[in-house]
């Protein structure tokens, strides 16, 4: 049993302890759930860790409070999917040691893009950020990243860190099977 002068004396440090979890406890909370009215969450520049979006605004949300939210749709000719599109380039900091090879062996350029879910050569377009420019999946993520993460490639990481993070609804063209 600890002496009462000894207890005393830790009690400071335990109360500042204890106040220091509840204001990162707090904190945390804050940024939960930053959303709008019609149940959207926007990220104009940041990056997805885990299943957490960061953007530039502090602003954290769970994917995972969203179970619904990338659900694939048909429509005509195509199939559109909502999805997480981030940029990357050719650092080793971003890929394995050979930076400018595909993981379908082709060198990197522009109209990349990197997937988990679709096989290579599937065709797909951003027609929010990219119009009617069509990509084709040559590259691969790391394994945690999920079916609804792409990754596009861009010829420099500063281009790639100024795209950040969007989401955005990718349509699937040609999808090679």
């Amino acid at each position: 049993m600890l002496h009462p002068n000894k207890l005393a004396g830790l009690l400071p440090i335990i109360l500042i302890v204890l106040a220091g979890i509840l204001i990162l406890f707090l904190l945390v909370l804050s940024l939960t759930k930053q959303v709008n009215a019609q149940g959207e969450f926007f990220v104009s520049q940041g990056r997805v860790i885990f299943d957490f979006l960061i953007s530039q605004e502090s602003i954290l949300v769970s994917l995972n409070s969203f179970p619904n939210y990338f659900e694939q749709k048909s429509s005509g000719d195509c199939q559109r999917v909502k999805v997480i599109a981030t940029g990357y380039s050719s650092t080793i900091k971003e890929t394995d040691d050979t930076p400018f090879i595909t993981a379908a062996g082709t060198w990197v350029r522009e109209g990349i893009v990197a997937n988990n879910f679709y096989p290579f050569g599937t065709k797909i377009k951003f027609p929010e950020l990219f119009g009617e420019k069509i990509f084709v999946v040559e590259d691969r993520m790391h394994p945690r990243k999920e079916d609804h993460n792409v990754d596009i490639w861009f010829p420099s990481r500063q281009e790639a860190v100024n795209f950040g993070a969007k989401i955005t609804e990718m349509e699937v063209l040609e999808s090679q099977t």
